[in-house]
């Protein structure tokens, strides 16, 4: 059996990763960690998550969480993942992190003696998407503009996505930019033409989406779109615990789902 010790266990993903767990034949939940004011404090993880008991009390101790574990998977807010993540370093616990925007330097710093992924997306559909766009948007030169899109529930607070923001980092790569440079955030009144070489956002919060994205490339005279869109999070814990048992044993280094899948 491989130890798990999921960190932010009481969230949307946390309960998800639980389940995933649990489903697993594989796998056993080692570990449940939470933040010092959640009410999930000294309660069963799998009662937290509906799945019955696993004897796994939440705790808000990362020592505590981490004890035994083979692997973790953070997803967390970025301030405590990065705590998180130094606390797994001093235990020599590789880390999958699916919190996003994280503090890329303390990442790197630690992934020099620990291997740690970080993906701000776990699913399978979206990793490929990601290939997909470092292709059109390779193949397709400044003359096709590009706009991502994306969608989620009203209580995500950041905005756009991580997911969002890799695609159009991805897609300026692929031409040879950096998106800091040509990313375009907010549009109101009188902006003129666009300009040559831009990457637009639009964001959307509603409801319970899952998640949804999507790339236009818009030429003259066509258009190509790019989606992916999500109705389960279970989608992205089956994909977090694929590579949690894939990062096992590698050597120290940041790594992402691409080399999870291959891809």
């Amino acid at each position: 059996m491989t130890n798990i010790a999921v960190l932010g266990v009481s969230g949307r993903m946390g309960r998800c990763l639980v389940r995933s767990i649990r489903q697993s034949g594989d796998l056993s939940l080692s570990g449940a960690l939470a933040s010092s004011g959640s009410p999930a404090l000294g309660r069963d993880a799998g009662d937290v998550a509906n799945t019955g008991p696993l004897g796994v009390s939440i705790t808000a101790s990362r020592g505590d969480a981490l004890a035994g574990a083979d692997v973790a998977i953070d997803f967390t807010l970025p301030a405590a993942a990065i705590d998180n993540l130094e606390a797994a370093a001093e235990l020599r616990i590789p880390v999958v992190i699916g919190t996003t925007g994280l503090a890329q330097a303390a990442i790197r710093r630690v992934s020099h003696d620990l291997p740690v992924l970080v993906a701000p997306n776990m699913s399978l559909g979206v990793n490929l998407l990601f290939s997909l766009v470092d292709r059109a948007s390779a193949a397709l030169g400044e003359d096709y503009d590009i706009e991502v899109f994306e969608a989620h529930h009203r209580n995500k607070v950041d905005a756009p996505s991580g997911t969002a923001l890799r695609i159009a980092e991805i897609a300026a790569g692929a031409r040879g930019r950096i998106l800091a440079d040509i990313g375009i955030h907010t549009r109101a009144g009188q902006i003129g033409p666009r300009p040559r070489g831009g990457i637009g956002f639009a964001v959307m919060r509603g409801g319970d989406i899952v998640g949804e994205h999507r790339v236009t490339y818009a030429g003259i005279g066509e258009s190509l779109e790019i989606s992916h869109r999500a109705s389960d999070r279970m989608t992205f814990a089956y994909g977090a615990v694929t590579a949690a048992r894939w990062i096992i044993g590698r050597p120290p280094g940041l790594y992402g789902m691409a080399d999870v899948l291959g891809i």
